[in-house]
């Protein structure tokens, strides 16, 4: 994976979203730049490690790599759509990222998907299936979803009627019962109505 990311030029950015199907919650993103004196064995698409394994990545990713993380709020996503928040998140996720990086003009932005957060910066790349090919994207996917997941967690708490700290907003069948049950919450996106 490091050598598909070492084709870019210059400086490389791997970047990559968590949220987008859930019913509830914001949608995150994340853009990680791994130094190259850093060597991360076994990075791959978070939805393919085990929670424990998230876990290690994100420690080791968030102690020895640049990184930056976006968000997009239930209002944004309502407002916008689930699509363009999500573009939104990774280019708050890409300017944090890049006041920690040192000033060049080389810079290459490799986005998991078909989608830019920024269809006019030539620096940008959207790669299909970027999170099993590119070592950045995966680890942009790993500090995407366990900071989303620690988000949930932390919901849960206020609103355990939903069982967040399992689902992480997703339509369970325990999900769905529950809004059936208790409605819905302030955490809730209106714009998924249909689900709702």
């Amino acid at each position: 994976m490091r050598q598909f990311d070492e084709q870019f030029a210059g400086i490389v950015i791997g970047v990559d979203e968590a949220g987008r199907g859930p019913l509830a919650g914001a949608v995150t993103a994340a853009a990680v730049h791994i130094p190259p004196y850093v060597q991360i064995e076994g990075l791959r698409d978070s939805k393919k490690l085990s929670l424990n394994k998230r876990l290690v990545f994100y420690d080791i990713i968030t102690k020895q790599c640049i990184y930056g993380v976006g968000t997009a709020s239930v209002e944004e996503i309502d407002k916008l759509n689930i699509l363009q928040a999500s573009m939104l998140a990774m280019r708050r996720a890409i300017k944090e990222c890049l006041t920690s990086l040192q000033k060049t003009s080389l810079i290459s932005i490799l986005v998991d998907g078909n989608c830019s957060p920024n269809a006019n910066d030539n620096n940008i790349h959207t790669i299909i299936k970027g999170d099993d090919k590119s070592a950045a994207i995966a680890a942009a996917s790993i500090i995407a979803k366990v900071t989303r997941d620690k988000m949930m967690d932390e919901l849960h708490k206020q609103f355990p009627y939903y069982d967040w700290h399992k689902n992480a907003g997703y339509p369970t069948r325990a999900h769905k019962k529950a809004i059936e049950v208790h409605g819905i919450s302030p955490h809730h996106r209106l714009s998924f109505n249909r689900s709702l």
